[in-house]
């Protein structure tokens, strides 16, 4: 019978949105991790998205 080899689950949360997240890698400083969306409205040059999904994002911010 074959062992199934469990991933441990590490939670953490963004620190400017307070979206919680799960990651199966350790961090080891939590202070820097944020969010994509909180990257992306921290640096509006470096979004690179295609524009069809920055109309979902605002059309889903709306409702």
């Amino acid at each position: 019978m074959a062992r199934k080899k469990f991933k441990k689950i590490y939670r953490y949360s963004c620190t400017l949105t307070g979206e919680e997240f799960k990651v199966t890698t350790e961090c080891k400083n939590t202070d820097d991790l944020m969010s994509v969306k909180a990257y992306y409205e921290l640096n509006p040059d470096k979004d690179d998205r295609p524009e069809h999904i920055k109309v979902q994002l605002e059309q889903e911010q709306q409702q």
